[in-house]
C-alpha cells in the first residue's frame, strides 16, 4: 500500500513538474517509467513518445516502449524501438539484447546471435544475453558454443533455474544422459516448469539409471558381507599346553 501511494504521489510530482515545464524530456520519461510500473501501458506510451519528441538521446524511452509492445505480443515494434535505442547510444548493452531477443523469436537466427554477441561485448554479464545467445547457437546446431554458453550463464548466475533446463536440453543432444537428468533436476528444485514431454524423454533413462544404482548397492553391500565372513580377525592366545584362553571379534 505504502509502494502504491508512493508511485501515485511520484506521477503526481512529475505531472506538476510539467505543467511548469511541458517540453521537459526527463519528467515525460519518468511519468512513463511510473505509469509502466502500474500497468497503465497506454499513457506510459503517450509519455515516452512525447519525451523522445522534446529529448534528443532518449534511448531508454525506445527500450520502455519495446517492453511495452512485447507485452502487446508485437515483436516487429520491439525490434524496431530497441534499433533505435542502439542507434542513439551504440554502447547501450541492453538494448542489443532486446534486440536479439526479439529476433530470435521471430526465427531472424542470424540477427539475433549478432545482437546477442555485441550486447555481450559490451557487457559479458548480462544473463538474459547469455541464456538467448545459447538457445540461438542451439537453433544453429552449434551444440558445442551453446554447451559453453550456458556452463558460462551459471557460473555467473547459479540459481538461474532456466539455465539449468536449456543445459539439460543440450546435454540429452549430446547424449549424455545422466547430466541432462542432474541439470534438469536441479531446475526443477529452484522451482522451473520442466515441460512434460522432456521430463518423459528422460523418464525411461531414469528408470534405468536407478535400477542400475539399485544393483550396484546390492552387489557392494553383498561383497562387504562375503569380505567380512571369510577374514573375520580371530585372536588366540594360550597358557599352558593346549589351552585357549581370548577371542576377539571384529571392531566396530
Amino acid at each position: 500500500m505504502d509502494e502504491l501511494k508512493n508511485i501515485e504521489q511520484f506521477i503526481h510530482e512529475q505531472k506538476l513538474r510539467l505543467i511548469e515545464k511541458p517540453d521537459c524530456a526527463a519528467s515525460l520519461y519518468n511519468l512513463g517509467v511510473a505509469l509502466m510500473s502500474q500497468g497503465k501501458f497506454d499513457e506510459a506510451i503517450d509519455a515516452f513518445e512525447e519525451s523522445i519528441v522534446q529529448g534528443v538521446r532518449m534511448f531508454e524511452s525506445f527500450v520502455n516502449l519495446g517492453y511495452i509492445y512485447f507485452k502487446d505480443g508485437d515483436l516487429e515494434k520491439v525490434a524496431k524501438a530497441n534499433i533505435r535505442a542502439v542507434e542513439i547510444e551504440p554502447r547501450y548493452a541492453r538494448g542489443y539484447a532486446n534486440l536479439g531477443f526479439a529476433y530470435l523469436q521471430m526465427g531472424k537466427t542470424d540477427e539475433a546471435i549478432e545482437a546477442l554477441e555485441k550486447a555481450l561485448e559490451l557487457n559479458p554479464d548480462v544473463v538474459q544475453a547469455m541464456c538467448n545467445l545459447a538457445n540461438a547457437y542451439l537453433q544453429k546446431d552449434d551444440i558445442n558454443k551453446s554447451l559453453a554458453m550456458n556452463r558460462k550463464m551459471l557460473e555467473l548466475a547459479p540459481d538461474f533455474a532456466l539455465g539449468y533446463n536449456n543445459l539439460a536440453n543440450v546435454y540429452h543432444l549430446l547424449g549424455e544422459i545422466e547430466k541432462a537428468i542432474e541439470n534438469c533436476d536441479r531446475a526443477l528444485a529452484l522451482g522451473f516448469e520442466v515441460h512434460p514431454d522432456f521430463l518423459k524423454l528422460l523418464e525411461p533413462h531414469r528408470k534405468k539409471s536407478e535400477k542400475k544404482t539399485a544393483g550396484r548397492t546390492k552387489t557392494k553391500t553383498a561383497a562387504k558381507t562375503k569380505t567380512k565372513t571369510k577374514s573375520k580377525p580371530e585372536k588366540t592366545a594360550g597358557t599352558g599346553k593346549g589351552k585357549r584362553t581370548g577371542k576377539a571379534g571384529p571392531k566396530k
